[in-house]
């Protein structure tokens, strides 16, 4: 369980993509949602981790799957899952975007690279 500091209910979210990744051109796996400011960032199973980035360098401790069908908190204080309020809306990307998305940056051996980063 965790405390609710973290979260504001009310910021839509700052896209339908990783925000970071639509900048430099990259691509994502998984998408989680900032729980404070909305920011949109790729999962730490992706190329980039950006949720991740995103709150080591914000302080912001709480993210929410972005994907469809999830509704789980992540808090990085205390590295654990959780329930928690319904964010405002959209609660996830649209179902016609791709997983590993945006489609059009996704390379045909992505399964590998996502393989190869792991390791690491």
């Amino acid at each position: 369980m965790t405390d609710m500091d973290g979260i504001d209910a009310q910021v839509a979210p700052s896209g339908t993509g990783c925000l970071d990744c639509e900048t430099d051109g990259s691509w994502w796996f998984h998408l989680r949602r900032c729980a404070l400011c909305g920011h949109i960032g790729c999962c730490d199973d992706s190329l980039n981790g950006h949720a991740t980035a995103h709150a080591t360098s914000t302080g912001h401790p709480i993210v929410q799957s972005f994907e469809p069908g999830e509704s789980w908190f992540f808090d990085y204080r205390t590295d654990g899952m959780f329930t928690g309020p319904v964010l405002a809306p959209p609660h996830e990307h649209p179902s016609a975007q791709p997983t590993p998305g945006p489609g059009d940056r996704v390379p045909g051996d992505w399964q590998q690279l996502l393989l190869d980063h792991r390791s690491r």
